[in-house]
């Protein structure tokens, strides 16, 4: 896929591919070297079943990478979807080593091998909105309160760990039904079409390219998105032409925020916000509202935020 043009200044490329990745460990050093050197940030993860993360750089940096990534025959038909930032939207440049590339906890599964159908954006439509088809959100809790597809299953689940569980339960609905499964970028779908079909579920389908590539393509008045789309950088939250949402993040407990979320009386920008007001003490708040304060001086100065002073955003 090729990258778009674009006069925002940083470019950001989610990217993964599934594949049998036999020495990944001696990856890990050279990989983070060559993104230092360019200037990337971001995360990357490299384990036994392939690589998987969310890079931010210059454009000529994020196509050198990408050059450099498609180099390597095991990534071959690697999945790129591509953003613009207004600034950058990661404070480090990071490559970890990983069990899995998205932990789902299920031994022996082969994503590579047993994934559902893809299904294009172009397509998605039609698909869910025959009402045959159960249409699963494979996402956690607060993603999905951002924002989701109209009439999709939440399984409200707080990790990707608990999927499996909750499709088990479930997979008397699902038989003699069609499936279809969506997710950010497309990597947690086309694990979970897997766990599905192991269920015995014959038409098990996922959308290509994720709520990414769908808001990308899709205009948004054929859309059947509804919201925003959360992401693990700090632009926190994308919509339709991948443009950057009216999300915030809660610096206290790293929950996204809705507009409507910041209206509520529980809600000091820093501090707390209704989802973690009753978990935290007043020695919690005085010292979030400290940082808070000196995050606010530093970006006064023309300095930038502190590196730390903002939670980092994990995948999950």
């Amino acid at each position: 896929m090729s990258a778009p043009q674009t006069s925002e200044p940083f470019r950001v490329a989610a990217l993964y591919r599934f594949c049998r990745l036999d020495g990944f460990e001696a990856m890990r050093a050279p990989l983070a070297a060559f993104c230092r050197a360019r200037g990337i940030r971001g995360t990357l993860l490299l384990a036994p079943e392939g690589i998987n993360g969310t890079v931010a750089g210059s454009p000529a940096a994020i196509g050198e990478l990408v050059a450099h990534l498609s180099s390597v025959p095991e990534f071959e038909g690697l999945e790129i979807k591509y953003s613009t930032a207004a600034a950058m939207p990661f404070h480090r440049m990071k490559v970890r080593l990983k069990r899995e590339i998205v932990t789902m906890g299920v031994e022996g599964l082969d994503p590579l091998g047993s994934a559902g159908a893809y299904v294009e954006p172009g397509d998605w439509n039609a698909l869910i909105a025959d009402p045959d088809t159960i249409v699963i959100d494979t996402r956690n809790d607060y993603e999905v309160a951002l924002g989701t597809f109209r009439g999709a299953v939440d399984p409200a689940t707080k990790s990707f760990r608990g999927f499996p569980r909750w499709a088990e339960g479930r997979k008397a609905e699902f038989a003699g039904r069609k499936v279809a499964m969506f997710c950010t970028g497309g990597i947690r779908c086309e694990k979970a079409t897997a766990y599905v079909k192991s269920l015995g579920v014959e038409e098990v389908f996922h959308l290509r390219g994720g709520i990414l590539k769908y808001l990308e393509e899709v205009p948004a008045a054929a859309s059947l998105w509804q919201g925003e789309c959360f992401v693990f950088d700090e632009r926190v939250s994308v919509t339709h032409g991948l443009r950057e949402g009216e999300a915030e993040l809660c610096r206290a407990c790293r929950h996204p925020l809705t507009r409507d979320d910041m209206r509520s009386p529980h809600y000091a920008e820093g501090v707390a916000c209704a989802h973690c007001h009753d978990a935290r003490g007043e020695d919690d708040r005085a010292r979030y509202a400290e940082r808070h304060r000196q995050v606010s001086l530093a970006e006064a100065r023309g300095g930038g935020p502190h590196i730390g002073s903002r939670p980092a955003l994990t995948f999950r």
